[in-house]
Formats: structure tokens, C-alpha cells, sequence
């Protein structure tokens, strides 16, 4: 089992697959993880020129408590830019489930424990 095979046990896999871990701040009480996405335009895209031009803004979600601490994710998405139109482009995720800002698995799990 590799190291990205245990961070899938701990995180959404989206993140493991597609952003890196930037930094880490841990106290007593949280865990605070901070990912970009990964300089690789998305797949929907491939026949366009892309370039990466920045990140959207930040947005924080809460995950699964992890060790008795709260787990607080930090993601910042990038922005792409097509050279030939000028057009931006992101991809469209999913990231937290309506309502909310937890991942759509520990809303689940929320559920679940609450039956």
C-alpha cells in the first residue's frame, strides 16, 4: 500500500487525485489542510490550448473528525485560460454538499450515525 493509497482512507479521494497538500497547521483542537489543484488542465479540455492563469477564491470545508480533532479543509481551484478565445475555464466540482460546507461524505456519514 502506498502513501496515496492511506491519504485516500483519510481524505476524498478527489483531493488525493487531483490537488497537492500545500501546508498543514495542527493545534489542539483542529486540523487545518490547505490543497491547490494540480497544474493539469482538465481532461474535458484536451483539445484546447490551456494556460494556467491563478486560483479562484479559497473556500474551506469541514471534513471527518480525524484523532478527536476538527478537520478543515482549504482548497483553492485554478483558473484556466484558452489562448485562442480569452475564455476562463474551471472545472465544475462538486465539492460540498448543499447546504453545507462539509464534504458530501461526512454529511452522509452524519446521517447515517443519526438513524
Amino acid at each position: 500500500m502506498t502513501s496515496i493509497d492511506l491519504l485516500k482512507f483519510m481524505l476524498p479521494d478527489f483531493l488525493v487525485d487531483y490537488f497537492e497538500i500545500v501546508s498543514a497547521v495542527n493545534s489542539k483542537e483542529n486540523l487545518h489542510l490547505y490543497f491547490e489543484e494540480k497544474a493539469k488542465p482538465p481532461k474535458e479540455f484536451d483539445a484546447l490550448e490551456l494556460v494556467s492563469k491563478g486560483f479562484l477564491d479559497e473556500i474551506t470545508i469541514q471534513d471527518f473528525p480525524l484523532r478527536g480533532k476538527f478537520v478543515y479543509l482549504h482548497i483553492k481551484r485554478r483558473r484556466w485560460t484558452n489562448k485562442t478565445t480569452g475564455e476562463i475555464i474551471k472545472r465544475d466540482w462538486m465539492l460540498v454538499a448543499k447546504g453545507t460546507r462539509m464534504t458530501h461524505e461526512f454529511v452522509s456519514f452524519l446521517k447515517e450515525i443519526n438513524r
